[in-house]
């Protein structure tokens, strides 16, 4: 009797002093981890910080994708603080501060604004502003720029006025150095993104801290870019409206494979990557009607496959 008297003391109070409601913004800095995975400080390929780059990367390449714009100025400030600038149709004004501060708003759920889309639905760059101590956001549009800028994710500022600007987006985030903590972007890191973004979107050019990044010939460009072994004979490079692949075979040992989808590099392959081996294998096999083993006809082989999907 005793004991449970004890217990019910030590029972910890439930009220409805404990139910708390997060705006979108306080619950993507409370959990941090649904939005962008790990934190870290930008020593990984994939810490929190590239995640940011990348979810405002992904928004000017569906710009791209649209036919607006085909150049993105790109620059990292003291390996700190970001700055992106394209030149496409520019985030809508008058929903500037919901398209950047309020979940689940965003213009991909429109087919007829985005046929193709790399970026996250209504997300991605909602994140970069609540992780950013500082974030701004201006577009560009027929003659008027509307500039807004936030701490935290909590709107400071918002201004209409005449520009001359091209039309287009303009951020600028600085990440959150008490979640990153003692972050730094690294220049290899940053690089291999856009020029991975170049290998998936030919035809467009980034212009990052001064240098030009560009690729005309597509994952062509990206195998001739990584091997490290000159191929046995020219890379095979074949493209269809929502797939293209190339590969070749080389002295190396083993298999080598790029893989992405709707522009997300696919680091751990998929049945996309999966079909693309399978195909050389056989291919090769069913041409010259040999009885070779399937791994020994990919062994060396350096390939590369995007394929996008709806």
């Amino acid at each position: 009797m005793e004991e449970n008297n004890e217990l019910i003391k030590n029972t910890v109070e439930y009220t409805d002093d404990n139910i708390r409601h997060l705006d979108d913004m306080e619950h993507i800095r409370v959990r941090s981890g649904m939005y962008i995975g790990r934190l870290g400080d930008g020593q990984q390929n994939d810490d929190g910080i590239y995640v940011l780059l990348k979810e405002v990367m992904d928004n000017s390449i569906d710009e791209f994708k649209m036919g607006a714009g085909k150049k993105i100025e790109v620059t990292i400030e003291d390996d700190l603080r970001v700055s992106i600038r394209d030149y496409g149709r520019g985030i809508p004004q008058g929903k500037l501060i919901e398209a950047v501060s309020k979940l689940n708003t965003g213009g991909k759920y429109d087919s007829k604004a985005f046929k193709k889309s790399v970026g996250l639905n209504g997300v991605g760059i909602k994140a970069v502003n609540a992780l950013s101590s500082r974030f701004e956001v201006a577009s560009f549009r027929d003659g008027k720029v509307r500039r807004a800028t936030f701490e935290k994710g909590q709107l400071l500022t918002d201004v209409t006025e005449n520009t001359s600007e091209e039309n287009g987006t303009y951020i600028f985030f600085e990440p959150d150095d008490t979640l990153f903590v003692g972050y730094k972007f690294q220049n290899q890191f940053v690089e291999t993104l856009l020029r991975n973004y170049t290998y998936l979107n030919t035809g467009l050019t980034f212009i990052y801290n001064g240098q030009k990044i560009l690729s005309r010939h597509g994952l062509e460009d990206l195998l001739k870019d990584n091997m490290t072994s000159d191929g046995l004979y020219e890379i095979v490079h074949l493209k269809g409206e929502d797939i293209e692949i190339a590969f070749t075979h080389t002295n190396q040992y083993g298999e080598e494979y790029y893989s992405f989808v709707n522009g997300q590099h696919t680091i751990q392959g998929g049945t996309h990557q999966a079909a693309l081996r399978e195909a050389i294998g056989r291919t090769i096999k069913e041409f010259y009607n040999k009885n070779f083993e399937l791994s020994d006809i990919r062994s060396g082989v350096v390939g590369a496959i995007t394929i996008k999907r709806k």
